[in-house]
């Protein structure tokens, strides 16, 4: 995935039920994500050029973590997303990364079906606590 992608990549996520963009999710927010975290995330093309899968993934040096990986309903049950997570997977690993986390939204079915099929475990342990630095709820 390169900064060329993010418009594409945000209008996947936007037309995607289970998919919580926040503000966080700016162009420009996304373009230093993936400045941080070079050739760990990836998009998959159909046969003319049109973005239909995207996985965004980095690190911070000792975990690894997956955002907003999608698929568009209509390609979906091909292995797209499958090769996405596995392609970031990778990139994680040659950068010393041995796990990685991700959220899924407890209500998106669909999406907590596929991470079930491809060996994701869900953890009961932990509780999501956020912090809010600024004025903005939505951060």
């Amino acid at each position: 995935m390169t900064e060329e992608d993010i418009p594409a990549a945000l209008a996947l996520w936007q037309g995607l039920p289970g998919i919580g963009l926040r503000d966080a999710d700016s162009p420009a927010a996304l373009a230093k994500y993936l400045r941080r975290n070079p050739g760990c995330s990836f998009v998959a093309l159909d046969e003319i050029g049109v973005l239909i899968g995207v996985s965004l993934a980095g690190h911070d040096g000792r975990r690894g973590y997956l955002h907003h990986v999608a698929v568009s309903e209509r390609h979906r049950k091909q292995g797209l997303g499958r090769e996405l997570v596995d392609r970031c997977a990778a990139a994680l690993k040659a950068e010393g990364i041995e796990k990685i986390n991700f959220w899924v939204k407890a209500d998106n079915a669909t999406g907590l079906a596929f991470w079930n099929r491809i060996g994701g475990r869900e953890r009961t342990d932990l509780v999501i606590v956020s912090l809010i630095l600024g004025d903005n709820p939505n951060a």
